[in-house]
């Protein structure tokens, strides 16, 4: 196991030292929990982006049409 250094400001802080207290565990063990998801979650939305992009060539669906018909939505919802 390695040691670093992390800056936090006061307030984060002190959320993060009560919610570790709530949950009894230390702040270490909180923040690499919190690390942990992050990295996995991170994964996932790779993943799922990487799945829609690979079905939307597939179909022939480019990033301009994409773009195209969230303008197009967006307008109709002005109105």
């Amino acid at each position: 196991m390695s040691t670093v250094n992390i800056s936090f400001n006061p307030k984060l802080l002190k959320e993060i030292d009560r919610v570790a207290q709530e949950e009894s565990r230390s702040r270490s063990e909180l923040l690499r929990e919190a690390a942990r998801s992050y990295i996995e979650r991170k994964g996932r939305w790779a993943r799922i982006f990487e799945l829609g992009t690979r079905r939307g060539r597939q179909k022939g669906i480019t990033p301009e049409v994409i773009d195209q018909e969230i303008a197009a939505y967006r307008r109709e919802k002005r109105k």
